[in-house]
């Protein structure tokens, strides 16, 4: 699937307060389900020695849908696609590597 595609569904499922002029939700709920992943690894580093089975790996995939989602909904809200996000991203990486600062800290680096 593409982004563009993607972006378009999700955006039929979006069911919230001031839809269309409202980021602060979307934003909660991505960091929120950021921190569901997070939790989710915590506690296979924590019960089963940092050994991810399949029951692991299922649980994680399906919180980094909600992360797609809420991510998808963010750059609805803000008028970006997810397409121009991700290149913008990939772009950013590429000068990094080669100016040899992919390591290290800072936006602007």
């Amino acid at each position: 699937m593409e982004f563009k595609t993607y972006q378009k569904k999700a955006r039929l499922t979006a069911q919230y307060p001031n839809l269309g002029s409202n980021n602060i939700y979307p934003t909660l709920g991505l960091v929120g389900e950021a921190g569901e992943v997070a939790e989710k690894v915590k506690k296979v580093i924590r019960d089963k020695n940092g050994i991810f089975d399949e029951e692991s790996k299922k649980g994680i995939k399906k919180e980094l849908g909600d992360v797609l989602w809420y991510l998808s909904n963010l750059c609805t809200e803000f008028d970006f696609s997810l397409e121009e996000v991700a290149l913008q991203n990939l772009e950013k990486l590429k000068r990094r590597v080669d100016e040899g600062s992919i390591s290290g800290s800072g936006d602007d680096r």
